[in-house]
């Protein structure tokens, strides 16, 4: 298990390349889902500095707030509500440029701008979402959809 972050400066593919194997590191050997969610947020958030970053769990038919980095936020999300709704409705990544552009967006934080959602599949079906915001326009793209997806993909 890794002990200290590096956080490493450079272009954003950098970031997540001297990112990801830190996170593997991190989860190595621990099967306890809300520990590792932890630490991948944490890891994120202390890397890239974002606004808020943290994972809802899908239980009783709605996503229920889970570990998470930032300023509070909502707790219950509704399937369809929202980017996060929305996300685990269509089962994939939703990179929003401009949240208040989404409709039906769910503002946790006035400060937000944009966001990007990543759902975590399991046996075909969404069993949690990363969710990512920023307090600037447009900050999240194609390589950040690539490397959280990685990333997701490493929580047991």
């Amino acid at each position: 298990m890794a002990e200290d972050l590096q956080i490493v400066k450079g272009n954003k593919a950098e970031q997540y390349t001297s990112l990801l194997p830190q996170i593997k590191g991190l989860l190595e050997g621990e099967t306890d889902l809300v520990a590792n969610m932890a630490n991948v947020a944490a890891a994120l958030k202390e890397q890239f500095g974002w606004l808020w970053v943290g994972f809802y769990l899908v239980k009783e038919d709605e996503l229920v707030l889970g570990p998470f980095q930032g300023p509070v936020a909502c707790t219950r999300i509704r399937k369809n509500r929202g980017v996060c709704g929305s996300s685990w409705a269509q089962a994939r990544t939703l990179i929003v440029p401009d949240v208040e552009a989404f409709p039906g967006h769910i503002a946790c934080s006035s400060l937000s701008k944009s966001e990007i959602v990543v759902p975590i599949i399991r046996n075909g079906e969404v069993t949690a979402i990363l969710d990512v915001d920023s307090e600037h326009l447009a900050h999240f793209d194609v390589t950040d959809q690539q490397y959280l997806e990685e990333i997701v993909a490493l929580i047991v």
